[in-house]
């Protein structure tokens, strides 16, 4: 489509309603009244569209100029300044009388009418009220009397300017817009109409919270265009410097219509709000979420009446809010529950089984017997666990209208932080901390699930506990003194109790779960010699600290990697059978909890599992292990059976777009204003990607593994099918002539367009009853197949074509060797060009067929070979393959597959050959216990969703491969020694042990948990990777 043609198809699609084909001085004289302001900068922008950009310019109106350009900028993160220098080197360029807009300031005031706005309202400094409504008039809050405006003692001249801001971004126009765009509206239908319908969930659309919702609300699921949201929020820093305490809150949502490959990708998130700094809004954030609560309702009673551009038809559109996505600190504010303290737990509420311990100042939550089945044995089992006997059931989930009840125990509590509130003054039943806003939304007390666990930071913070103790990390161990104390006075586990020296020196044996030192260092080497592949993770080695045995400053994204890949290798041949089954079993879970294809029945089992792992682990770690973060795990595939896959309810995407809204932090005395400008204008950008051809946006922005096919190239024989591209490392060699027959053989026996020939010169052996016919099919098929394709020629055959003779002929000795080759979604480098990297791209998996006895073969790629058949290419992979017999292949008793690296398949001499479309990727882990094997782990393409080959997918995915983890309830029973091994620690105490009784602590009471500290360092920022580097996961 031409330029100026897309700018006139965009202004089109935004001016239903007004006459396109005609002006605003039309429109007066055939009207009563003048255009309004809204109509009148339409028409000034349909006057830009058809202005040319210079006298006689074919390709550029002065709109579709300003729109690539601020494109780029928006692309490439250009300063003001860099634009100024753009726009006046441009202008110098183009011919006279050049429309180019003279600075970026002017640009922008063009280019800002195709964006939606903001609004500016007031707060109360100390967030008690918004200066809306009733109260827009005010000078001074009606709670705390604190006043309105900035230097309110001195004499003002001209607009006073208020304390606080928040700039709250109307909701009604943004999903109207998303209606605007036929390329857009098509796709608001796609969980009704393309959603796949099976026994798998892959979308929020196939969960029983969204069937449960259809079902509560018919009139609301009729009409598949009505749009549901997701909220997120986090708060950050907009300086990037953690030494200035400053934090804006975002309020991101999130719309769960479009596919999965659309609808966790931030430029199809909407910004609600920007709510200011310095502090952030705590249990008073209700305050701010006011406007949202009341567009979200009249948009749930009345819609909003809305152009469907995919149909051409309108609609009355109406929107709901199906549950929040945060931390676990945001969902306390979000929620009006308390996340810490003895009531910490969301799910169990006022039934949390929590218990305080003296010594280590802390709550712990074991209890996890309750969630057994009344009659299992470890229910009665009290010296294993906390020396008592478990008969209490396991606690309710609280639903919606069990929450409406609890409210009308209390009032609803004064917002501000003006004062702060006593216990005691007013005190709040149990777990309450207010009556959370969003029950003002009708439905609200419908849902299933309102507020999601988020498992990116509670599969971190688990990480962090586990390896802290495992490696008795100080300050990151749940393993000290004062937990040697506590485990005294609950009269429990007598061999790990502390033993006094004299004066407030104090000796006990190190735990079963420690690590020695000569284990730390194996671990350490473990560790430092994984090689993962690209866009995997970080380089994980990096983080080893080996003169210190210890890792540092790992990342949220690593701690998700390790936990649930590395952590079990690391381990298996480590530590006792008692420690690392569980924690195995533990990896596993979130192994498959992450996956991005679900199953209700497989979360059933899950949920099931996990109840046993973390008894197990209560059997061995102290009751200070089990902070509400492990606990926590025993929700989360409740919570996936109810919601679907975690893909879509985790922080991560939040995580990265809150990072791009930090770098629209330009003026740094107003970091708020700075981020909505910015915003805004990025917003109006992402709407003209739509119609920007053959023009980079971050809507057709390749991604890191585009392969760059191309698909209006045909070929009736599919082996000559371009598939995948080189990436570097081209050279121009000589195949030897045995490589050349081994390569142009295979290439034969795989070139399904000529299998019923090979068939055919086999049945012809057959017919002659001649005996090993397999090898002389072998040894005589190429010149059989040369022949009778030249036969087929003289005879001027229809079965003939000019791609079958040149098959036939075979490919030239001369050929293309690459060292790294994109295909199949995966980055390939070959074994010696690996050696030069951080990461690993030279595994090579086959899978197996009838052909094969259907075994599954594993190598190493040393070579890639690009052959030429007079013009048409066949790209094969030329690998060192492992012996897969029993004596070279096994799997240990978790599921892990493991290679001996010594023994090479007999056979790979001959047949070396893989077609580059064939081979999928591996790569390999040292084993801890003998380094002549390896471990084999499988990985998915980056840019692909599993959904059915007739749905198109895009987006990360990064693991395949399913571990089954055997469980034996009886592990061991409590005996003496079990738990302890014969290293002693000895340390000095400031103050001695704490010998009362074990009491429960006020529910105020805070626990140390570092949500969002790194792992053993507290000195980096939290990063979370970008979006090219998976998560995800």
């Amino acid at each position: 489509m031409h330029k100026l043609d897309a700018m006139q198809e965009m202004l089109h699609d935004l001016g239903c309603g007004y006459k396109i084909n005609e002006g605003p001085e039309e429109c007066v004289g055939s009207s009563a009244s003048n255009p309004n302001k809204e109509a009148a900068d339409f028409y000034r922008l349909l006057g830009e569209a058809e202005q040319e950009l210079y006298p006689n310019c074919p390709n550029f109106s002065r709109l579709s100029f300003i729109a690539e350009l601020m494109n780029v900028k928006c692309l490439y993160g250009l300063s003001c300044k860099a634009m100024d220098a753009i726009l006046d080197l441009i202008a110098k360029v183009l011919p006279k009388g050049n429309k180019v807009p003279p600075s970026y300031y002017e640009a922008k005031k063009i280019f800002e009418k195709l964006g939606l706005k903001y609004e500016k309202i007031d707060a109360c400094l100390n967030d008690c009220i918004l200066y809306r409504g009733i109260y827009k008039d005010l000078d001074s809050c009606l709670v705390c009397g604190a006043c309105r405006w900035k230097n309110s003692e001195k004499q003002v001249t001209g607009k006073q300017i208020a304390c606080k801001i928040l700039r709250y971004f109307p909701l009604k126009d943004r999903v109207k817009r998303l209606y605007m765009s036929p390329k857009i509206a098509s796709e608001m239908k796609w969980h009704k109409e393309k959603c796949p319908s099976d026994e798998y969930m892959r979308h929020p659309a196939d969960s029983h919270a969204w069937k449960n919702f259809d079902s509560q609300h018919p009139s609301f699921a009729t009409d598949p265009r009505n749009i549901r949201l997701g909220l997120a929020s986090d708060g950050f820093n907009p300086f990037g410097n953690m030494s200035t305490s400053y934090s804006v809150w975002p309020i991101v949502l999130v719309n769960y219509n479009l596919p999965p490959w659309m609808c966790m990708k931030d430029p199809y998130f909407m910004l609600s709000m920007l709510i200011p700094g310095p502090k952030a809004p705590g249990n008073d954030i209700d305050v701010y979420l006011q406007p949202l609560i009341d567009e979200l309702k009249d948009l749930w009673e009345n819609g909003v009446e809305t152009y469907d551009a995919a149909s051409k038809s309108n609609f009355k559109l109406r929107v709901a809010l199906i549950w929040t996505i945060g931390d676990y600190p945001g969902l306390a504010v979000l929620s009006g529950q308390s996340t810490k303290g003895k009531y910490a737990c969301l799910i169990c509420n006022d039934d949390t089984c929590s218990l305080w311990l003296p010594n280590g100042h802390k709550h712990c939550y074991m209890g996890h017997r309750r969630f057994l089945s009344s009659n299992h044995p470890w229910r009665n089992d009290a010296k294993a666990f906390d020396g008592k006997q478990e008969h209490h059931a396991a606690p309710k989930e609280l639903t919606g209208e069990d929450i409406v009840e609890k409210y009308k125990l209390f009032d609803q509590v004064t917002f501000g932080k003006s004062k702060k509130r006593k216990r005691g003054d007013g005190e709040l039943p149990g777990c309450w901390r207010k009556k959370s806003i969003f029950f003002k939304l009708s439905y609200w007390k419908t849902l299933m699930i309102r507020h999601n666990l988020d498992v990116m930071h509670i599969a971190r913070n688990v990480f962090v506990s586990v390896f802290g103790t495992l490696m008795d990390v100080k300050g990151k161990t749940k393993d000290t003194i004062d937990t040697r104390f506590d485990l005294e006075l609950m009269g429990i586990r007598s061999e790990l109790h502390a033993e006094w020296v004299n004066g407030n020196t104090f000796r006990y044996k190190t735990a079963c779960h420690t690590l020695s030192t000569k284990e730390k260092k194996v671990l350490c080497s473990f560790i430092s010699a994984i090689k993962v592949p690209d866009g995997y993770s970080s380089n994980i080695s990096r983080y080893v600290n080996e003169n210190g045995c210890n890792l540092a400053a790992m990342k949220c994204h690593d701690c998700h990697i390790f936990l649930q890949r590395f952590l079990p290798l690391a381990i298996r041949g480590v530590l006792k059978t008692e420690v690392c089954e569980p924690l195995i079993e533990l990896s596993a879970f979130f192994r498959k909890l992450c996956a991005k294809k679900l199953r209700a029945e497989d979360m059933e089992v899950l949920n099931e599992s996990i109840v046993l792992t973390l008894c197990k682990l209560e059997k061995v770690f102290p009751p200070s292990f089990f902070d509400v973060m492990v606990h926590l795990t025993i929700h989360l595939a409740r919570q996936a059976i109810v919601a679907g896959p975690v893909t879509f309810r985790w922080m991560y995407f939040v995580e990265r777009f809150l990072r791009r809204l930090k770098s629209y932090v330009k003026n740094k005395a107003n970091p708020e204003g700075s981020i909505a400008e910015l915003y805004i204008a990025q917003e109006a950008v992402t709407f003209c990607s739509l119609y920007l051809q053959d023009v980079e946006t971050k809507l057709n922005r390749v991604g890191r593994n585009y392969e760059g096919n191309d698909e209006s190239v045909t070929y009736k024989f599919n082996i000559f099918k371009r598939v995948g591209r080189s990436l570097r490392g081209n050279k121009y060699e000589r195949l030897s002539l045995i490589e050349w027959q081994q390569a142009r053989s295979y290439v034969l026996r795989n070139c399904e367009d000529i299998s019923h020939l090979m068939e055919l010169h086999k049945q012809e052996f057959e017919v002659q009853r001649k005996n090993n016919v397999g090898y002389q099919h072998d040894a005589e098929f190429e010149q059989w197949f040369k022949r009778y394709v030249f036969h087929l020629k003289y005879e001027r055959s229809e079965i003939y074509n000019e791609e079958l003779e040149i098959l036939a002929c075979g490919p030239d000795q001369r050929v293309t060797k690459h060292a790294s080759y994109l295909v199949n979604g995966w980055k390939f480098c070959t074994k010696d060009h690996d050696m030069k990297l951080k990461t690993q791209n030279s595994g090579v998996f086959v899978k197996g067929d009838e052909g094969t006895g259907n075994i599954d073969y594993f190598g190493v790629l040393t070579d890639i070979i690009e052959l030429d058949y007079q013009g048409h290419t066949v790209v094969l992979f030329k690998c060192d393959w492992w012996d897969v017999s029993s004596r070279g292949c096994k799997e240990d008793k978790y599921g892990f597959t493991l290679v001996n690296v010594t023994r090479k398949l007999k056979s790979s001499a001959n047949e070396p050959f893989v077609l580059a479309t064939q081979a999928e990727q591996v790569y390999y882990v040292p084993d801890t216990k003998d380094p002549n094997w390896q471990v084999v782990i499988k990985t998915k393409p980056r840019d692909l969703y599993d959904f059915p080959p007739d749905e198109d997918a895009f987006g990360p995915c990064q693991e395949d491969e399913d571990i089954g983890v055997i469980q034996e309830e009886n592990l061991f029973e409590s005996e003496d020694g079990i738990l302890s091994r014969e290293e002693l620690v000895e340390v000095t105490v400031e103050q001695g042990p704490i010998n009362s009784e074990m009491v429960i602590a006020d529910e105020d009471e805070e626990d140390e948990i570092d949500y969002d500290d790194d792992l053993l360092s507290s000195d980096d920022e939290m990063l979370v990777l970008d979006e090219d580097t998976d998560d995800d996961l």
